[in-house]
């Protein structure tokens, strides 16, 4: 609860920033800004999915590679649509995350270190963050 509680008061305050950078900016870098936005927040999700999915990995482990192909997706979106190089890398760590967690998934590894995954994924949303 708590952290769809954190999540629901970062997406308030992505919103407030979005709204004061509407001001400054062309439609253009907002359309950009938005896009980042929602795929920076797409991908949040994405990796709370894959956190709970290998939380309860024994119960159904077919979750964490459904979480890590929606992390996958959402790389993709992002990764068509940017030119910032910090954002660039921060999505090559993502993915290389990815593959490190489904490797070691896929080598029977219940409980893979997502630590990767989840620092990249921070970045994203601080690279995204107006």
């Amino acid at each position: 609860m708590a952290a769809r509680h954190r999540h629901h008061r970062t997406a308030l305050a992505v919103t407030a920033a979005l709204l004061t950078v509407t001001a400054a900016a062309g439609c253009g870098a907002l359309d950009k800004t938005l896009d980042c936005v929602r795929t920076a927040d797409a991908i949040a999700t994405s990796v709370d999915n894959l956190q709970r999915a290998v939380a309860n990995a024994s119960s159904d482990p077919t979750q964490a590679s459904e979480a890590l192909d929606e992390i996958q997706k959402e790389l993709g979106n992002l990764g068509d649509k940017t030119d910032n190089a910090d954002l660039s890398k921060a999505v090559d760590d993502l993915r290389s995350g990815v593959t490190n967690v489904r490797d070691s998934i896929d080598k029977g590894d219940a409980t893979p270190d997502i630590t990767p995954v989840t620092d990249a994924a921070k970045e994203i949303g601080k690279v995204c963050t107006p």
